[in-house]
């Protein structure tokens, strides 16, 4: 009786198996994951600082230029989310290595990229490619460790993500100050050796993983999003802008309609019933919309008109990743006492503050006395809200639908970023005024004054738009939050 007892209990315990590898070679699967993390993140950090020397090599107009950032954006919001879905169809290593491997071969047709259009169309493989990285590498790492084991797993993952995202501006500026021309080619070259040593590492350890056959993916939704998404940006590029944007806007109608009829969306719209959960998405859409305009437009504004090189921009960007590396861990703990909401109202006044800084400075022309201190001073607001805003998310969301809403937020971020770029570079064109010989426009190299001058107006008026929208967020965040705090009561 006493051995039946006894085996019965050690039977009844759960042995985790991993589908994904043996568990001798969970590190190894983990620097897989971070190898092709760390591809999106560099590329990621250092476009911004690239599209100034991009644009003066393949002559591209400001509206070009705002797609080799926006086609990646479309992509990756878009599809993000049906991304997660397949890798769980057909299996998380095999879609995460069909990611790398598109990823690798969108990347080099970025570096041998010809002509804007040949650039634009690199960049959308690239957030397609991404869209299967991004949950991939998470689902990579949840299933290859055990419980236990997991967060320090993905303590080390995000240690490296960060120092990637940090050495990532640093490595561009000193390619593209070598060489400009030959400078951002290389930036996309460098993902060739990391994707190469991820797939090498996922050929030989990952086990074969069939998915789930037969699990539904919302083609249909993600088709809808994109078009959706994308007509809406184009509108805000495009002189035509009344027709587009109303095309956009009923496709993505359409494409709410769908997510609230089909039986398995991308988006679960009945979590928006929750108002701290539809509060902390509308606070990050603005935050993410003013953070990514800015940080797209800074580059531009200083090498084109403040005499700034591309090495001196990262001094512009470095301190948001060091700030956030420093004070997440302290800053999520302090959330864990006094709520999200505070901290994220705070945060993000803070971000308004110095944006609207930089708008009521814009006309020093300054980038070293008055943008670096600035910047410096909005990387502290981030700071404040990265580790409470991902909190906020989790507690907002059931046990079952945290991936959910993870996803969810992650994708509303980069649709922010889409938007941004495509709007404020309208109104930067409208603010910087008529084309001249003494007024090449926004984004061009020039050293007149009534260039400098143009240059002042349009970036002004940049940063006056993104004060608005992190003012915003700081409202939407502590109203928000605190009502559903009180509610809880």
């Amino acid at each position: 009786m006493n051995v039946s007892n006894r085996a019965a209990r050690e039977t009844s315990v759960p042995v985790f198996d991993s589908a994904v590898c043996a568990p001798q070679h969970r590190r190894t699967i983990l620097w897989a994951a971070i190898l092709a993390s760390s591809m999106g993140f560099i590329d990621s950090s250092v476009t911004a600082i690239a599209l100034p020397a991009m644009r003066n090599s393949l002559h591209a107009s400001l509206q070009a230029a705002q797609w080799f950032s926006g086609a990646y954006l479309l992509a990756l919001s878009a599809l993000v989310l049906a991304g997660g879905a397949l890798g769980d169809r057909f299996g998380t290593a095999r879609a995460f290595a069909l990611g790398i491997l598109l990823f690798v071969l969108s990347s080099l047709a970025c570096a041998l990229a010809t002509s804007p259009a040949t650039l634009i169309l690199a960049r959308g493989l690239q957030g397609v490619a991404a869209a299967l990285m991004v949950p991939g590498s998470m689902a990579l790492i949840g299933r290859a460790y055990p419980r236990a084991e997991r967060g320090a797993a993905l303590g080390l993952w995000a240690a490296a993500s960060i120092a990637t995202t940090a050495a990532g501006p640093v490595l561009g500026g000193l390619l593209l100050t070598w060489n400009p021309d030959l400078g951002w080619r290389l930036v996309f070259a460098l993902n060739l050796p990391l994707g190469i040593v991820a797939l090498l590492i996922l050929r030989r350890y990952a086990l074969p993983d069939r998915g789930q056959p037969g699990l539904p993916v919302d083609i249909t939704g993600a088709a809808l999003a994109t078009l959706g998404l994308g007509l809406l940006a184009y509108g805000f590029t495009s002189p035509d802008s009344g027709t587009w944007l109303g095309l956009g806007a009923a496709l993505f109608a359409v494409f709410l309609a769908w997510q609230a009829y089909t039986p398995q969306p991308m988006i679960r719209l009945g979590m928006f019933r929750n108002r701290a959960f539809w509060a902390i998405n509308l606070a990050t859409f603005l935050l993410y919309f003013a953070v990514t305009g800015i940080s797209f437009y800074v580059p531009m504004t200083a090498v084109s008109a403040w005499g700034s090189s591309a090495l001196d921009v990262t001094a512009a960007f470095l301190p948001v990743s060091v700030m956030i590396a420093t004070l997440s861990a302290p800053v999520g703990r302090l959330a864990d006492r006094i709520g999200a909401g505070p901290l994220m109202a705070a945060g993000a006044a803070i971000v308004a503050s110095a944006e609207a800084g930089l708008s009521l400075t814009a006309g020093w022309a300054s980038f070293w006395g008055a943008c670096v201190p600035l910047m410096v001073l909005s990387g502290f607001g981030m700071a404040l809200v990265v580790a409470p805003l991902t909190a906020a998310v989790m507690a907002a969301a059931s046990d079952a639908e945290q991936g959910a809403a993870s996803g969810i937020n992650n994708a509303v971020a980069r649709a922010a970023s889409l938007v941004a770029v495509a709007l404020m570079g309208r109104l930067a064109a409208n603010a910087y005024g008529p084309i001249s010989a003494q007024t090449p426009g926004f984004g061009l190299l020039s050293t007149t004054p009534a260039h400098i001058a143009a240059t002042a107006s349009s970036f002004g008026q940049i940063a006056l738009l993104a004060a608005c929208a992190s003012a915003l967020s700081a409202l939407v965040a502590g109203w928000g939050l605190r009502t559903a705090r009180l509610r809880a009561k």
